[in-house]
């Protein structure tokens, strides 16, 4: 009997040929009975889904039909899939489709549709190209290549906002590391939220400070205050006879004449040049990169704080020194942004902080 034949041998008598043809004949029947059978409970819906798949599987493991009939239950099976949301299954079907018959329109734009939900969008895109190769007037492929179209366009744009925000934040790396300055982690993120340093076309840092008046915790800002600007040009400015008084500062106290900055010593761990690169990130269309590289090979991060020279943790900035010659000091980490404390030879706080008995809330 020929169902007890080897694989590969040639029958040898009329009556196994005709058993062959007989086989082949109930294979190809079971086959197109199984994906009639599938195409039935795609029609009764989502519930079905599993059993049309089912169907489809079993039409293609009959082996019995020419490739044409097998892009068809391929092409069927990558639909199913693509309704189920099974994107990697209803592409691999598709492309199987399409192996076998190149000019399956229905295989095209599967496998399109399965490449754009994967975000797979130069597949995508080819797959469209294809398909208007071999049918110029499909309305579905022309607006789902439309469609890709956009989502390419889109992306090209968030690439080159990623490599612009790297590049910047790379470059403003560099000028820090240059000056030889210390960053450490961010501090009063609540009141500085995600500002960032500047560097400009002359290689010139423009920093955002943030000012603390430590008797009362309130705050103020500097916006752009340049690496090159003397402190004492800015606080003529905020503390001039045309300013008002602040608005809690009832006995006017905090007067040009009168306060003083300081900034903290010996406080932070310098941060490696990864972590501050990858600080410089947040908040821009690079802060999900997940990997980046650098130009020089990265330095461990030194854990070692930085201890002051001074007895003090409290240290007077000169007035008619530069932001710069301050932000360098051997003991100065800086915390994200400069921060500087603000305080009054006029209050009776003063002699407490002098003192060193106060600390900043935590």
């Amino acid at each position: 009997m020929a169902l007890w034949m080897e694989d590969g041998s040639d029958p040898l008598t009329e009556n196994e040929k005709a058993d062959l043809d007989a086989i082949a004949a109930l294979k190809e029947s079971s086959a197109l009975e199984f994906k009639e059978k599938g195409n039935q409970f795609v029609r009764l819906g989502r519930k079905h889904y599993a059993d049309a798949i089912d169907c489809y599987t079993r039409a293609i493991n009959q082996k019995s039909l020419s490739n044409s009939e097998n892009s068809i239950i391929f092409s069927n099976r990558a639909h199913v899939n693509l309704l189920l949301g099974n994107y990697r299954r209803a592409l691999s079907d598709a492309e199987e489709a399409i192996n076998l018959c190149p000019t399956n329109i229905k295989a095209i734009y599967r496998a399109a549709k399965a490449s754009l939900s994967l975000n797979l969008l130069d597949e995508a895109k080819s797959y469209c190209v294809s398909g208007i190769k071999c049918d110029p007037n499909n309305v579905e492929i022309k607006n789902l290549e439309r469609q890709i179209d956009s989502l390419k366009f889109e992306q090209e744009q968030r690439e080159a906002l990623v490599t612009k925000a790297i590049a910047e934040a790379k470059k403003l790396v560099s000028a820090i590391m240059q000056r030889g300055l210390k960053i450490g982690s961010a501090s009063y993120q609540e009141l500085t939220g995600l500002r960032k340093p500047v560097l400009d076309k002359n290689n010139i840092l423009h920093w955002p400070v943030l000012l603390l008046y430590a008797e009362v915790m309130s705050s103020d800002f500097i916006e752009d205050f340049c690496e090159t600007d003397m402190f004492a040009a800015h606080l003529d400015m905020m503390f001039s006879e045309d300013c008002p008084p602040l608005p809690w500062d009832a006995e006017n106290k905090y007067t040009r004449e009168a306060v003083e900055l300081y900034y903290e010593a010996g406080s932070g761990i310098c941060l490696s040049k990864e972590k501050i690169l990858r600080n410089l990130l947040e908040g821009t269309a690079a802060s999900n990169v997940e990997s980046i590289a650098l130009d020089e090979k990265d330095e461990v991060e030194d854990s070692n704080h930085i201890t002051s020279a001074s007895s003090s943790k409290w240290i007077k900035v000169d007035e008619k020194t530069t932001l710069h010659d301050v932000l360098k000091k051997p003991n100065h980490v800086i915390p994200g942004i400069p921060v500087f404390y603000v305080v009054s030879r006029n209050s009776k706080f003063y002699k407490e902080f002098k003192a060193g008995r106060w600390v900043p809330p935590s």
